[in-house]
């Protein structure tokens, strides 16, 4: 299939090109280097053995994402480009739903312009909030605690509306866990600009002497170790369960959301534990209070996603740690 990535030189949209492209799909990138980097596309283009279309752009670029669907025939989009910081987005929501929300709207108008009706957006398992239960299924009631979330819920729903006005659309709503490590040829991984706001990246920071010590927000909580524990997810786990999204969307019309995650919470700790492992380093770190909106422990119910896409998380966290490890250890030569 002819397929668009938008934001697809970020972390999860390089290593899922990188996927579709080892599967013979021919894929189309536009990105706006807001949080990523044109380098990631040489990388990707030495790891597929072939060259990709690359587009320098925005999604709220009506005309261009146009011309881009129609030049390329594209058949179906994999929506990745968003702001994705947490604190950010309070501190300026009005720049969160403008390019979250509104980038999304101007791609579905282009989409509907061009007859291109397959999609499939990365959501976020933020859309469900403080946990009734747990582990989250789909049906989770959905209440975001953060602007973040609330723009991915957003774009869910007009998602959901979109499909209800017309069968022809066929569209799938992956809620992400939490995506670490990197592709097992080092060449491609998680490499945020500034400070890092996730754990792995800030970890990998520290390791390689860039920051002094690792922050743990909280060692109180109700958990196994006192520490918080998410479910993380290796990013080519990740990457493969687009590419079984993808082949969904070819059978399958309306609207569904799918977990993606491992179904297994970590602590903090056993990231801490397993990377220490792959980096044969201690860690410094620090105890700190807890953050406000931090939650103990989540994770996904993931039998959704066995059921639907025949697809299930295979890596384990000490291959995420070392995925992750050798991808930092290249970056900073």
């Amino acid at each position: 299939m002819n397929i668009l990535l938008t934001g697809g030189l970020g972390f999860i949209g390089s290593h899922t090109a990188a996927v579709l492209a080892g599967e013979g799909h021919e894929v189309v990138i536009i990105d706006n280097l807001c949080n990523s980097q044109r380098q990631t596309l040489g990388s990707l283009e030495m790891i597929a053995g072939k060259k990709f279309p690359f587009y320098e752009g925005d999604v709220r670029d009506l005309t261009l994402v146009k011309s881009i669907l129609q030049d390329h025939q594209i058949e179906c989009v994999i929506h990745f480009a968003g702001l994705k910081s947490v604190a950010e987005s309070g501190v300026d929501p009005l720049k969160y739903f403008d390019n979250n929300v509104g980038g999304s709207i101007t791609l579905m108008e282009a989409m509907q312009a061009a007859n291109v009706k397959k999609l499939i957006f990365s959501s976020s398992a933020t859309v469900y909030g403080i946990p009734q239960y747990l582990p989250y299924d789909e049906e989770h009631p959905l209440s975001p605690m953060n602007v973040y979330g609330r723009t991915k819920l957003q774009v869910e729903e007009i998602l959901q509306d979109l499909s209800r006005s017309d069968p022809d659309w066929s569209i799938v709503c992956l809620r992400y866990f939490n995506p670490i490590g990197a592709h097992e040829s080092g060449l491609i991984g998680e490499l945020p600009q500034g400070i890092p706001n996730n754990l792995m990246p800030y970890i990998c920071q520290v390791v390689s002497g860039k920051l002094p010590h690792l922050n743990v927000f909280g060692d109180d909580y109700d958990t196994k170790d006192g520490t918080g524990e998410r479910d993380y997810i290796h990013v080519m786990d990740l990457a493969e369960g687009h590419a079984a999204a993808l082949a969904f969307t070819r059978d399958h019309k309306g609207w569904e959301a799918i977990n993606l995650g491992t179904g297994i919470p970590y602590s903090v700790y056993d990231l801490i534990n397993a990377f220490e492992k792959s980096a044969k380093q201690a860690i410094p770190k620090m105890v700190k209070e807890r953050r406000s909106g931090d939650l103990p422990i989540y994770f996904a119910k993931v039998e959704k996603a066995k059921n639907l896409l025949n697809w299930e998380a295979k890596r384990d966290l000490q291959l995420m740690c070392d995925s992750s490890w050798k991808y930092q250890q290249g970056a900073k030569r």
